[in-house]
């Protein structure tokens, strides 16, 4: 069946996305650069409230594709797990856990593998707020008296000592309150920012040279030929006949008012 709708940003324009948000480029440059519309460009950043994503690394301790293509290649052979994990330099129970955990010795695939190994690694990591209720009902009274993000990190360094666990940074509150995924703070919070912004706008960000509001390639009436004041041409006597019935309309209801 047909797909319905627009097509999403694949994963290289995603990061396209991203560089061009942390340069400061609003939603409608972004759009225009990609060919893409400003609503597209709005949800990708919406969903992770215009905080920049860290780049994805894989950890030291994980296998790689190769390692993955290994296996697949030694189950092929029907070689043991020991004999295979001799060669990656692995202990046998990893490759054992690794094959498990991804069809078995007849449904294994090295690339499927990898590529539900590297999903799953997205699982949301914890933050400060969801460790702590404690610090998120005190930063969430806060808020509802309208102290900033800033205002209360520092109040919460001035009044706690550091090994009592009430220390959170701005930037944390802030993700809290745009990144609703994170179903820490509510979202009702926001209103009490003294910005009324649902999204983190980059440093680099401004407004300066940007046509908002205006009529592209717009022409001054200071520019308007010459002859446009012989008005000889039909057109050019609209501006006379609109002040012209201005005045009768304010002289009609003048009579009537006499």
């Amino acid at each position: 069946m047909a797909r319905i709708g627009r097509p999403g940003l694949s994963d290289e324009q995603k990061r396209e996305v991203w560089r061009r948000w942390r340069d400061g480029q609003s939603l409608s440059e972004i759009g225009r650069a990609l060919g893409k519309v400003p609503g597209s460009i709005h949800g990708v950043v919406a969903a992770n409230g215009g905080f920049v994503p860290a780049a994805r690394t894989r950890s030291a301790g994980v296998l790689s594709l190769a390692e993955r293509e290994e296996i697949s290649r030694g189950l092929a052979a029907a070689d043991s797990f020991r004999a295979i994990a001799g060669r990656l330099g692995r202990a046998p129970s990893t490759v054992s856990r690794e094959v498990g955990r991804h069809g078995g010795r007849e449904k294994y695939r090295a690339a499927r593998a990898d590529e539900g190994a590297w999903g799953n690694a997205r699982r949301p990591k914890s933050c400060l707020l969801q460790q702590s209720p404690a610090l998120r009902d005190t930063v969430a009274g806060k808020l509802k008296e309208d102290w900033s993000p800033r205002q209360i990190a520092g109040w919460l360094a001035r009044t706690f000592a550091p090994e009592d666990g009430m220390y959170v940074s701005h930037e944390t509150i802030y993700k809290s309150l745009f990144i609703q995924a994170r179903g820490v703070l509510k979202k009702e919070l926001v209103s009490h920012l003294r910005r009324r912004r649902t999204m983190r706008r980059s440093k680099n960000a401004s407004t300066a040279g940007q046509q908002r509001g205006c009529i592209r390639d717009a022409v001054s009436i200071r520019e308007r030929p010459a002859e446009a004041e012989d008005r000889a041409v039909p057109g050019h006597w609209e501006g006379d006949r609109a002040t012209r019935s201005c005045t009768n309309l304010s002289g009609l209801a003048d009579w009537r008012g006499s």
